[in-house]
């Protein structure tokens, strides 16, 4: 007497690959970069650059000026405080042993 096959043991028809979901996942990844690319190059191409001026070097020695001067200004009272705290004032009475 043959056994009789089990209803799980019932050959499984194969499903197409385009069926299971982690192979889109799989492929989403892949897939982002390369949109994102070709995104990136389409952008890099149709957009023009900004025209740097003819005497870019002279304006950027006249900002480096202007920001040393303010900074000079800035630093003023903290320089004056920072000087007032490391030299000791004479009128204060000697500390007690």
């Amino acid at each position: 007497m043959s056994p009789t096959p089990s209803p799980s043991a019932a050959p499984v028809a194969a499903l197409p690959w385009w069926k299971y979901g982690h192979v889109w996942l799989l492929i989403s990844g892949p897939a982002a970069v390369v949109v994102a690319g070709i995104l990136t190059a389409w952008i890099a191409v149709t957009r023009g650059d900004p025209v740097v001026d003819e005497d870019y070097y002279r304006k950027g020695i006249e900002i480096n000026r202007t920001l040393a001067a303010e900074h000079a200004r800035s630093l003023a009272p903290a320089l004056q405080a920072r000087n007032h705290a490391a030299t000791p004032t004479p009128d204060l009475p000697a500390p007690r042993p």
